[in-house]
């Protein structure tokens, strides 16, 4: 479910947006895809067939990832391959490549999504790399098509959405914030368009067609600037975060689990190109991670915590009410690991390690 979020009043936050977007930024990497195979040195390759915990159809390969042209090239196809009918490619730059804050581009054609390709520019969390699990690590979508209200409405070629995904996680759900939009022309129509996220210490802000529409309004915009609680988003996203690119077939978005649903697929193979990646920050403000350097402190934005009962990933083990699952009266030898004053209180003398 979509949740709604307070805005600023109409003329400040254009005002805002468009002082945002023209921002004096540097470049601090960029992926042109020149040659003829991906770098590794800033990409992984995911192989697998899992459904994106999404109810995808497609087993990701690496042979459905080329460059060539000057582009990078994910490539979806109708075939019997480990128990699914389709393939396709999904890349990350986890531990390889992450950013905190900048503006990120990429210059992105889509194939024709009707009906049921589900094609992706997106980032997460770089602290999966070191464990923290989905949707803790917070989830930035850039740019997802093919949904199924731009199916419902015969509007695929020109509907898109933007959404943002964060911890804790309880019950079955997260907090998130979604908004879908359709653009006044096609941006399946065989030419590359470009997708641009705006962020810093105070909002997110993605856009369409900066390059050719400067004055461009966002399509999506969320604060975060709050850490005022638990949940709120200034804690899960000022960080690094890696980028991810993919084109999955089928799955949660499109609302299709059918293959024989997939009419996408029926002309032939689809392609998803890429002709540039690109990452600028403000000068002053550089924090990245890649396969050249890094600049910046990675460390998490946090408020001290003396409530919550397990400390920082106390989500973990709360419960709706924030009221802590945890049996500390049957427990014992604790090993505790930057939790709260209040949290060792409860453990007493049965702590057996603190770090």
């Amino acid at each position: 479910m979509k949740k709604s979020f307070t805005f600023l009043a109409v003329a400040a936050m254009m005002a805002f947006s468009a002082l945002t977007a023209s921002a004096d930024y540097h470049l601090v990497f960029s992926d042109e895809f020149d040659g003829n195979a991906l770098n590794t040195q800033v990409w992984n390759v995911e192989v697998n067939g899992n459904g994106g915990g999404n109810g995808e159809l497609q087993y990701y390969t690496a042979g459905n990832v080329t460059v060539s042209n000057g582009a990078l090239n994910i490539t979806a196809k109708r075939e019997n391959y480990q128990g699914k009918q389709f393939t396709s490619g999904r890349i990350n730059t986890m531990g390889k490549a992450a950013f905190k804050h900048g503006k990120i581009e990429a210059s992105i054609k889509l194939p024709s999504t009707a009906n049921g390709l589900w094609p992706a520019f997106w980032l997460m969390g770089n602290d999966m790399a070191d464990g923290i699990s989905w949707p803790y690590c917070g989830e930035m979508d850039v740019m997802e098509a093919g949904g199924a209200t731009g199916i419902a409405n015969g509007t695929q070629n020109r509907y898109f959405a933007g959404a943002m995904h964060w911890g804790p996680y309880s019950n079955g759900n997260h907090p998130m914030y979604a908004a879908d939009y359709t653009a006044a022309y096609s941006v399946q129509d065989g030419e590359f368009h470009l997708y641009t996220l705006i962020w810093n210490d105070q909002k997110v802000s993605m856009y369409l067609d900066l390059d050719k529409y400067p004055n461009a309004q966002p399509y999506f915009e969320m604060n975060i600037n709050d850490m005022s609680q638990n949940n709120s988003p200034g804690n899960y996203f000022h960080k690094r975060f890696f980028l991810l690119l993919n084109l999955a077939v089928g799955g949660s978005v499109p609302g299709i689990y059918d293959a024989n649903a997939i009419t996408a697929m029926n002309g032939g193979d689809k392609v998803m190109s890429v002709d540039y990646i690109r990452v600028y920050q403000l000068e002053g403000e550089e924090n990245y991670l890649t396969p050249d350097g890094s600049m910046g402190d990675d460390t998490p934005v946090i408020e001290p915590d003396e409530t919550t009962d397990l400390g920082r990933y106390g989500s973990l083990s709360l419960d709706e009410n924030n009221n802590s699952t945890f049996d500390f009266e049957n427990s014992y030898d604790y090993v505790v690991i930057g939790a709260s004053n209040g949290v060792i209180e409860q453990m007493g003398d049965k702590v057996y390690a603190n770090y």
